[in-house]
């Protein structure tokens, strides 16, 4: 990774690995809050000459371990200071939207030296759009700066009319302080001696943010608690398979740090460093990766995306009644309405995702109180599937573009040539998607057996039949006979696009399928054509449009596998749902910190290691969340609160001989379980069940004595 990224809550800095951000940088390095730059360079010199550096770690997330050393320098054969005589430590977290940087300087020169450190700095407020190059705009201007010996401040007012600033401040007298953003500090160490100055940085909009910045140690022990608060709340694993417990560890981390709180409970941002924000389909999917490990993150997830459900006809935003959003954005373009993120609607599935991760929630917890809570939004997001996603009427919910800044696809796989007919040819808007309606049949029955259990048959009733009628249709309409394979879309003018892609792989999750339609959407799934040793394809080998390097034309994403496993071990395919973790696992091992990326390229495992794609984001939520479906569908566990049982029945992977899982909230209680290999048997013990349910398994449990 040639980038360091930390963030905490709604701040985050994107830096290259020696630390610094340095200006027109192809990554667009920066301090980042609200859609805007509150940083676009951050520098530091020994004697006016760039460090050398010596290693780079963020490793923890929630901090940056950066560490350098000074060249040689010489003058008229005057020696000021050799090579390496002086250690550099970088240490930078982020708490309670201030930056808190430190740096350690150590003299390892055999006597005393003296030497200037500068820290550099400057503020642009550029918009992030702007940043990425995706948008210009009408902007504000620099208003100036303030000096003095403790700090120094940039200010900027924009054409939001928002006063935006830059507040800078350090723990050590300055030897000079300019207005063009050059600290300079100076140091006289003994052999041996080391000191420290801290700096702290914090972005002001609005006069927000003024609250007073706390010491550096407290700061970082506030922030350390809430870390340790994190796991403790969420489901202990403990394996003998090497890389599964690093990826669940790993996983659970990239979580902590992507979690952001506006007001309604924690919810999954999608990814660093460019997607720091809610997003209807990324959040969704995340918590619903996440519900055997942390069920609040749902409950928070489903809070927030109900404030912004759609309430208007408004086709700038590409908004409706009831529809569930795709993407907010706070930065000047944004609040100007120079671009439609105020929150954008272009999506097609965040609304029955929506419906899922409520149903799934409740079945997990037994909470209807949520379930009550939301029902206007249930009732809106039902109103908004039947009337405003079935466009024409034919039981499909299918989308198309109406701003004119929007997303031309609005499935997940939303690049412009991700939904393209066999002869190569794009298809057409409105169109129809095959996950999609797998989604919204899953939302019906799932919402239709919550009805049921308070005693609400008519509308269960009612859900019932139609998820029937789209079942009906869509074996009709999807299936192609000559592939044995359902197209991954409908166009406009109903036309099957029948390329060969993943999407289908989706449906398996909510059991529309029949048997064996099933058995074949698996069978191509885990044939060669789709799956690459290190992941299922986002689309076939031979396809028309099939490019390895592609964002979603043939590239492997570790979510859209995820799903496939959950799918998988539902309908019953254990061994093909453990095939393709062992191939995510396989692939795991050779990115930095053991962390999924975002998606890789779709090459062949004979290669010897996956290939990385150019830009993918890194930790994103729905990838470091994969692994932990894995455990899921490995204890094929699947909670049923309403009728108060545990469905379980676990297999292990073949080259792992233990499996502890400690902590499940289920209900109003527990569940922990141990799974073991001996011999050829697999023994599966129930440690404690808190939870009062039954659990139903076709496996052999038995209680152990612990």
């Amino acid at each position: 990774m040639e980038y360091r990224v930390i963030k905490e809550n709604d701040l985050f800095l994107l830096t290259d690995e020696s630390g610094n951000i340095t200006e027109k940088h192809q990554y667009g390095l920066g301090l980042y809050a609200k859609d805007t730059r509150f940083l676009n360079k951050l520098n530091i010199k020994i004697n006016g000459e760039d460090p050398i550096l010596l290693s780079s770690k963020a490793d923890e997330n929630y901090m940056a371990t950066i560490l350098l050393t000074n060249p040689h320098m010489e003058n008229d054969e005057e020696v000021i200071l050799w090579r390496e005589s002086i250690e550099i430590l970088r240490k930078r977290f982020i708490n309670d939207g201030v930056l808190y940087e430190a740096l350690t300087l150590k003299n390892y020169s055999p006597k005393r030296i003296s030497f200037s450190i500068t820290v550099e700095v400057d503020a642009d407020f550029t918009d992030m759009f702007i940043v990425r190059g995706f948008q210009t705009g009408k902007v504000g201007k620099r208003t100036g700066q303030m000096v003095n010996d403790q700090s120094l401040i940039f200010t900027y007012q924009g054409s939001d009319n928002l006063s935006r600033e830059t507040y800078i401040s350090w723990d050590r007298e300055p030897a000079k302080v300019t207005e063009t953003g050059e600290i300079t500090f100076d140091f006289t160490l003994e052999h041996a001696q080391e000191e420290e100055v801290a700096l702290t940085i914090r972005p002001q909009i609005a006069g927000e943010n003024e609250s007073e910045i706390l010491p550096m140690t407290e700061a970082f022990h506030e922030l350390r608690a809430s870390y340790k608060q994190w796991n403790s709340s969420t489901t202990k694993v403990k394996t003998d398979h090497e890389t599964l417990q690093r990826l669940i560890t790993r996983g659970l981390s990239d979580i902590r740090v992507l979690l952001s709180d506006v007001g309604y409970g924690p919810f999954p941002v999608a990814g660093l460093p460019w997607y720091g924000v809610l997003f209807g389909r990324d959040s969704l999917i995340t918590a619903l990766q996440m519900l055997p490990f942390n069920p609040e993150v749902a409950k928070g997830t489903l809070r927030t995306l109900a404030v912004y459900q759609g309430k208007e006809n408004h086709p700038w935003r590409d908004e409706q009644p009831g529809k569930i959003m795709h993407e907010i954005r706070y930065g000047e373009l944004a609040n100007t309405n120079q671009i439609p993120f105020t929150p954008y609607y272009g999506t097609v599935d965040a609304t029955p995702l929506f419906i899922i991760l409520l149903t799934e929630y409740v079945k997990w917890t037994g909470d209807f109180t949520l379930l009550n809570d939301l029902q206007p939004n249930l009732d809106a997001a039902f109103t908004w599937i039947n009337e405003y996603g079935d466009r024409d009427g034919d039981s499909f919910v299918e989308y198309h573009q109406e701003s004119s800044k929007g997303i031309a696809n609005q499935g997940w796989k939303d690049s412009a040539d991700a939904v393209v007919h066999r002869n190569g040819e794009f298809a057409k808007s409105p169109i129809a998607l095959a996950e999609v309606q797998g989604y919204v049949y899953q939302a019906k029955m799932g919402m239709a057996s919550l009805y049921q259990a308070v005693h609400k048959h008519s509308e269960a009733k009612l859900l019932i039949e139609e998820a029937a009628l789209l079942k009906e249709k869509f074996n009709e309409q999807f299936w192609m006979d000559d592939l044995s394979f359902y197209a991954i879309a409908l166009d406009q003018n109903k036309e099957k696009v029948g390329t060969i892609t993943t999407n289908p792989g989706h449906v398996l999750l909510s059991e529309m399928l029949d048997e064996d339609k099933a058995d074949k959407v698996a069978t191509m799934l885990l044939s060669d054509k789709m799956f690459s040793g290190y992941g299922i394809r986002t689309m076939g080998e031979d396809e028309a449009a099939y490019n390895p390097i592609s964002y979603h034309d043939g590239s492997i994403w570790p979510h859209d596998n995820s799903l496939i496993i959950l799918g998988l071990s539902k309908t019953g395919k254990q061994q093909e749902a453990n095939k393709v973790m062992q191939g995510l696992m396989q692939a795991a091992e050779h990115f930095e910190y053991d962390r999924l990326p975002e998606l890789f390229c779709g090459y062949s495992s004979e290669l010897g290691k996956p290939v990385k794609y150019p830009v993918a984001c890194s930790p994103q939520a729905w990838a470091a969340a994969t692994p932990l479906t894995f455990i899921q569908s490995l204890l094929q566990l699947f909670p049923d609160s309403p009728s108060e049982e545990i469905h379980l029945n676990p297999c292990l992977l073949d080259n792992m001989n233990e499996l502890n899982v400690q902590g499940i909230r289920i209900g109003k209680g527990i569940l922990s379980i141990t799974v073991k290999r001996e011999g050829a048997q697999t023994i599966v013990s129930i440690d404690e069940n808190t939870t009062g349910y039954k659990v139903v398994s076709s496996s052999g449990l038995q209680r152990s004595n612990r």
